[in-house]
């Protein structure tokens, strides 16, 4: 108890940290890039709790951020349905996606699951190009934001960016309900040893494509939750540089830990938008980046500030 009540302390001090920067924000930052980088934050969470408490690495993960994106602006656009459905029915068929890929993905482990991934991500992308609804390379453009409560009008950047807090935060909670859980300790006992958890009657294969399947779906959710925000869905959702992009937003930020996915995305994200008159070399500089954390902050930049305080985040 004395050790559960420090780490407790610690993520709540922590939330209040956050919900203060989130309402400071727009005040001191362009509101869309903000909520630009919360949906990317949206997806590396959703990505971490896959690799930081499965012990799954995900190389294809874009296929659900993409496959959200597309089914929600198809949804909102040629439905014209409100905005919470559109939601739904991206983090819907993304989920669906993660159950059938991760029945397929699951029965391998390490560097194979990996590249079964990679190929059933690009399998998705071809779908993308070639399916009518995508629209190939010029992507579903001009989605409306229409919301089902009354007198909420999207538009307004400011409501809009309340709304796109909201859902983060909804969905970083249920992340974190969920690492926190009996259902997010047999999630780490897995990853710490399999062969274990297996042997004491746990069918863990059920229980890693559980894992998969939630984490699909809140990587569908930030797909979609994107398309609000920036009003399209296009290639460069399901490419494969995005699944990169995540993987590199976990490990700078701190694979593991709660919050550091969160700031690998603020991290990464800064640099794509305020680098950006530097064109190619946003990429170099990322690659650097990445090769000092890797290097001085081995467990990331949350996971090393954690260690030093001896704090659970």
């Amino acid at each position: 108890m004395s050790e559960e009540a420090p780490a407790g302390k610690a993520i709540l001090v922590a939330s209040a940290i956050l919900v203060a920067a989130l309402i400071v924000a727009p005040f001191f930052a362009y509101p869309p890039f903000v909520m630009q980088a919360l949906c990317f934050a949206l997806f590396a969470c959703a990505f971490n709790l896959l690799i930081g408490y499965v012990g799954l690495l995900s190389l294809g993960h874009a296929m659900f951020f993409g496959m959200g994106a597309y089914v929600c602006a198809h949804i909102a656009k040629a439905w014209g349905l409100p905005a919470e459905v559109a939601l739904l029915g991206g983090a819907g068929v993304a989920a669906t996606l993660g159950l059938l890929s991760g029945a397929l993905a699951i029965r391998s482990v390490g560097i194979y699951f990996a590249m079964i991934t990679v190929a059933l991500s690009q399998l998705v992308y071809f779908f993308c190009v070639q399916a009518p609804f995508t629209h190939g390379e010029d992507g579903i453009q001009s989605v409306p934001t229409v919301s089902l409560i009354p007198g909420l009008d999207l538009t307004r950047p400011m409501v809009l960016y309340a709304y796109v807090c909201a859902i983060f935060l909804a969905a970083f909670f249920l992340v974190h309900r969920t690492v926190n859980s009996p259902f997010g300790e047999l999630m780490k006992a897995i990853r710490d040893n399999e062969m274990r958890a297996v042997s004491l009657g746990y069918r863990a294969h059920q229980y890693k494509l559980a894992a998969f399947t939630l984490s699909a779906a809140l990587a569908g959710l930030a797909g979609a939750l994107k398309v609000l925000v920036e009003q399209n869905a296009s290639l460069s959702d399901v490419d494969f540089s995005t699944s990169g992009g995540v993987v590199l937003m976990t490990l700078v930020g701190g694979m593991g830990t709660l919050f550091g996915p969160i700031v690998g995305a603020l991290v990464v994200m800064g640099m794509q938008t305020y680098l950006a008159e530097y064109g190619q070399w946003v990429t170099v500089i990322q690659g650097i980046v990445f090769v000092a954390v890797v290097l001085l902050f081995r467990r990331g930049i949350v996971g090393e500030l954690a260690h030093w305080g001896g704090w659970s985040l």
